[in-house]
């Protein structure tokens, strides 16, 4: 995973950043409806992750049938949370590069 630093991050986007991955889906859904926060790219590009990682996190989540994918799930969340909180763009192998060739990034 490498890691972007986002200069002009003002601090409220940088908690809704936070919020977005430990409050998914509802968080990035809010982000993507708001005129006025939709239009950053910090937190676009944090919402779409968040709410990608949410819809694999449940689709593998109904395939193994059970909470042994959650931890790790919420352990990662965690952790890119505090990163977006960081102000850095989290760049997630395999995902990210797929969501920005489908132009959602």
């Amino acid at each position: 995973m490498t890691y972007q630093t986002a200069t002009d991050t003002a601090s409220d986007d940088k908690l809704w950043g936070l919020l977005s991955y430990l409050l998914s889906p509802i968080v990035p859904i809010i982000i993507l409806l708001m005129e006025d926060k939709k239009n950053r790219p910090f937190l676009k590009h944090q919402a779409v992750q968040a709410l990608a990682l949410f819809v694999i996190e449940f689709v593998i989540s109904l395939i193994v049938i059970g909470f042994c994918v959650y931890p790790f799930y919420l352990i990662g969340m965690i952790y890119w949370g505090v990163k977006a909180y960081q102000g850095e763009l989290v760049t997630i192998p395999y995902l990210t590069d797929f969501l920005k060739k489908q132009n959602w990034l």
